[in-house]
């Protein structure tokens, strides 16, 4: 169950005792720098070696993630998955374009009447990971299960708030406070600038 977190300590992903902001605009003490993993290539394809080990019993023709970070997750579980299946399963993307998640390229095309495997890096509120659920049940694709490498808030993020059967790898419970609630700000810790989206956030309150 754990497995992945040794991995992601492995490549001191996991920061811990700051004051980060997430993509959400969310507060947290701890965060999970997935950057730190990408550049590491055997580490990326161990997780996605357990994405694909963990639902290589279902029927899956199609693995979907949002970009960016779950592009390189996405090709290496469905690469995974051919091999355990003995057959091709496609790894497509959605991205942002207009400022909305979608499926562009043509990727779209090969959801229709497939099942499909969502997947994602890590997720705050889950924002990011319903959003390619969506996509995928609009392109008439059929969801099913939808995974996370980290879970990060039980609670905000299961399967009743995707819409989809949900199995993260691991589970790493970090709170999480909307600005105005962090008690990390209202203690006056510095943001961390270097890492996540704190100097976005400093330089909106200047």
């Amino acid at each position: 169950m754990n497995h992945v977190i040794d991995i992601l300590k492995r490549v001191s992903a996991i920061l811990a005792n700051d004051h980060f902001v997430g993509t959400s605009g969310r507060h947290f003490d701890t965060y999970i720098n997935k950057d730190a993993l990408y550049p590491h290539t055997k580490e990326t394809s161990e997780v996605g070696k357990m994405f694909a080990e963990k639902y290589q019993d279902l029927e899956i023709d199609v693995v979907a993630a949002p970009a960016l970070g779950g592009i390189i997750l996405s090709q290496w579980t469905a690469y995974y998955l051919s091999e355990l299946k003995g057959k091709e399963i496609l790894g497509i993307y959605a991205e942002k374009k207009d400022g909305v998640l979608q499926f562009t390229r043509g990727y779209g095309e090969h959801l229709k009447n497939k099942n499909v495997l969502v997947i994602e890096d890590l997720t705050t509120t889950g924002g990011s990971l319903k959003k390619v659920i969506d996509c995928v049940k609009q392109a008439g694709g059929n969801v099913v299960a939808a995974s996370v490498m980290v879970n990060r808030d039980p609670q905000l993020v299961n399967a009743e708030t995707l819409g989809a059967p949900f199995f993260p790898l691991a589970e790493l419970v970090i709170e999480s406070y909307e600005a105005t609630d962090c008690p990390l700000c209202k203690n006056n810790v510095p943001v961390n600038t270097k890492i996540g989206h704190g100097k976005k956030f400093v330089e909106s309150k200047r």
